[in-house]
């Protein structure tokens, strides 16, 4: 199915899930630039522009995040919106992936049956151990069936990403399986899908004005596939 790799502002809201709570109300407004658009080891567009906004109270966040094909208008649209709740390294959300894909009756956003939408539900769980973080997802309703039996398949994904400096750089080590066989993901059995490593760093440009870029190398030993991506963040 459909996702980016999430970096720059995509992390900032989708990774709510892991930031501090906080005594006052804060909103983030910016939008990513990615060369290419990838998510848990699958390449789901070329060049894109993935806009988000996200509010934030005492560990509670709401978030709204997209993504539209700039070189490629046949790429695949997509509007998620995700509930996160995080407390002290815990956390939890739940997000809803909507991907609006050609001309087919399924693309209205307001179509919600299971065997009739577009729309995906997954439920994650996390912790933040400071020097690692594991989630796992697990889609529990929408456009995620069995196809030869109709009901749900329940697909899962489990990653651990590592934080570490080198030099002026922020790093991250990325690991991702499918613990089962699923459609969703393309996989039929348990695989590793997914080993990126990221590095994102501030250029400044004046002594208040910075830009966030981000740069991902990721490969995915199941398809053996490989992507470079670059992308740039903007935010007032």
């Amino acid at each position: 199915m459909k996702k980016i790799f999430y970096s720059g502002l995509a992390l900032l809201l989708f990774g709510a899930a892991t930031t501090k709570a906080q005594d006052t109300v804060e909103t983030t407004i910016g939008t990513d630039f990615v060369s290419s658009y990838v998510w848990r080891g699958m390449e789901l567009g070329d060049v894109s522009m993935q806009p988000a906004l996200g509010v934030s109270y005492k560990g509670l966040s709401l978030s709204v995040w997209g993504s539209v094909g700039l070189s490629d208008p046949a790429d695949t649209k997509e509007l998620d919106l995700t509930l996160a709740y995080s407390v002290g390294g815990f956390n939890i959300g739940v997000t809803d992936y909507w991907f609006n894909a050609g001309l087919d009756p399924l693309n209205h956003y307001f179509k919600y049956a299971a065997d009739y939408t577009n729309h995906v539900f997954e439920a994650n769980a996390g912790y933040d151990f400071g020097f690692a973080s594991l989630q796992w997802y697990t889609n529990f309703a929408g456009n995620d069936l069995v196809e030869a039996t109709g009901k749900l398949a329940y697909s899962s994904y489990l990653e651990i990403s590592v934080p570490f400096k080198l030099g002026d750089v922020d790093w991250t080590a990325t690991a991702g399986a499918v613990p089962f066989a699923t459609d969703f993901y393309g996989t039929d059995r348990f695989a590793v899908t997914n080993l990126a490593l990221t590095a994102a760093k501030n250029i400044q440009v004046t002594d208040t004005f910075s830009i966030p870029v981000f740069a991902q190398v990721e490969a995915n030993p199941y398809s053996k596939s490989a992507f470079l991506v670059f992308g740039i963040t903007l935010q007032p």
